[in-house]
């Protein structure tokens, strides 16, 4: 079957080019010019959705807000704003990735792909993988082979990325992890500078799903210049 994406601009110049790449590439494409309608096309379960923050009648950080309340699908924003607080507000909404404008079509490929394949391994896509391999740790029983993270026998809802933090710092429960080791093995690409803010935030979001109380962590500690580490009880 293949892949849905939802793409999410009023540019009709940038709709037509990345309509017709996506097309190449054998998706499915949705395509919806404002906010309104792209949270109408929710409903049609896109597998990932490429979101502009600057629509006419509401910026994309709002309709991302709105996505994640019935879809877990990577968000990828594209935006003409380069600050880091733009970007970080992007993720705080609940974005995966994001892409400045103007971009080349290779990158933009690249990163579609790579959303999808985390995506697939997130919501056990294949059917026939097996689906028993478990980590308890504590309080806590994480699905090595997908998405499926419970904390006293009560699912809690996560994105991927939250996901794969997670299952890593688990994984190797109390060893401790560098910003970059994480974004590395994480996002699977190489390392920069900006990278720092866009794991700090997923950090703070992973702590809001697991922690009692996030602004007092238990189980995600960080270690002041040197990183974070996972520690049981």
């Amino acid at each position: 079957m293949k892949d849905t994406i939802l793409i999410v601009e009023d540019d009709r110049d940038i709709m037509e080019v990345v309509t017709i790449m996506l097309g190449r590439e054998g998706f499915k494409v949705l395509k919806a010019t404002n906010g309104k309608e792209a949270i109408e096309d929710i409903a049609k379960r896109p597998d990932l959705i490429i979101l502009d923050v600057m629509l006419p009648d509401m910026d994309g950080f709002t309709v991302c807000r709105r996505i994640r309340q019935e879809s877990l699908a990577p968000v990828l924003f594209l935006t003409a704003k380069t600050g880091v607080q733009d970007k970080t507000e992007g993720l705080e909404a609940g974005g995966d990735d994001y892409l400045v404008k103007p971009f080349f079509q290779e990158e933009l490929r690249a990163r579609i792909r790579a959303l999808l394949r985390r995506y697939e391994n997130y919501r056990g896509k294949d059917q026939n993988e097996p689906r028993d391999h478990y980590m308890e740790v504590g309080r806590f029983r994480v699905s090595e082979d997908f998405n499926e993270v419970l904390k006293d026998g009560k699912q809690i809802s996560m994105t991927d990325i939250e996901y794969r933090i997670l299952k890593l710092l688990m994984q190797y429960r109390n060893k401790i992890f560098s910003i970059q080791n994480i974004y590395e093995s994480v996002w699977e690409k190489p390392y920069f500078y900006d990278a720092n803010n866009t794991v700090m935030v997923h950090i703070r979001r992973l702590r809001m799903a697991i922690e009692d109380d996030s602004k007092k962590p238990v189980y995600i500690r960080t270690e002041w210049g040197r990183g974070y580490r996972f520690v049981s009880e």
